[in-house]
């Protein structure tokens, strides 16, 4: 667990975000349904990039028949992050769904760590989230099971305390 939910007031990263590309789109559906999900809880930051990913993937996903039970949004700064991620808990869902700009997102997933039941091993997120460094604002080593597709459509998965990234289409051996 982290040290404190808040991260260092010298800390933070570039709002820089990539639209989610249509192969993103395509992994993160297929990631929800592989793990048999038919009730998720979305949860994202403000900005307009994170709410056009979390939308896209919200119509993709209802499109297989599956619900969103909750959806969360979250600041890039606040106080706490302590009122969204009671939120973002409070119901059971099958699976948790992460979009957003990388210092909101840390500091939520910080706050989620901090003082909810959540769980990353539950949760899939965007390729926004899926760096070394991202998911180092949070520390790799509380992060064990989360999952992400990359715009490429491939994976990465938060595994042995280091994010692991599966490219797609493979590489071939040669």
């Amino acid at each position: 667990m982290t040290a404190s939910p808040l991260l260092p007031p010298c800390v933070a990263w570039p709002a820089a975000e990539t639209e989610a590309t249509d192969a993103e789109l395509s992994r993160m559906t297929e990631l929800a349904l592989s793990r048999g999900a038919q009730a998720i809880a979305i949860g994202r930051g403000r900005s307009p990039v994170a709410a056009r990913a979390a939308a896209d993937f919200t119509r993709r996903f209802q499109a297989t028949g599956g619900s969103v039970i909750c959806a969360v949004t979250w600041p890039e700064s606040a106080a706490s992050w302590l009122r969204q991620a009671t939120r973002f808990t409070a119901v059971d869902p099958d699976l948790w769904v992460m979009a957003g700009p990388a210092t909101g997102w840390a500091q939520m997933t910080r706050r989620l760590l901090w003082s909810t039941s959540w769980r990353p091993e539950r949760t899939i997120a965007f390729a926004a989230i899926g760096s070394g460094h991202v998911t180092g604002l949070v520390g790799a080593h509380n992060l064990p099971g989360l999952t992400g597709a990359t715009t490429d459509g491939g994976t990465w998965q938060v595994s042995h305390r280091i994010l692991q990234v599966t490219r797609w289409p493979p590489l071939s051996p040669s």
